[in-house]
């Protein structure tokens, strides 16, 4: 996967479509993020020891990775996302319509 914990991410298709946020969690193996904002359900919690009063929790579920792009906050686009060599050969991510570094 392309996108890293951390990315601000644009949502390209559904319900969410359009909005921007920041991913907070990577499932590699799902091939599922999840963004902040993006895809909140609400949970009905049981009174534990951690949660003494129960109820009610709004939980932010995760979205397809093919769901969302890179975001480049400074020319306000979504990007896809490649990879590039430096000359110390260092492999760094980077915005495939800018060619600048991710982070």
């Amino acid at each position: 996967m392309k996108i890293k914990k951390g990315d601000t991410v644009k949502v390209i298709t559904g319900k969410y479509k359009g909005t921007i946020g920041e991913v907070l969690e990577c499932l590699p193996k799902e091939e599922k993020v999840i963004v902040e904002g993006v895809n909140v359900a609400k949970k009905h919690m049981k009174p534990s020891q951690q949660n003494p009063d129960g109820g009610i929790v709004e939980k932010n579920m995760p979205i397809h990775v093919s769901n969302v792009m890179a975001y480049d906050s400074k020319s306000k686009k979504a990007y896809r996302v490649g990879y590039t060599t430096e000359k110390n050969g260092d492999k760094v991510r980077v915005y495939k319509g800018t060619n600048t570094k991710i982070k």
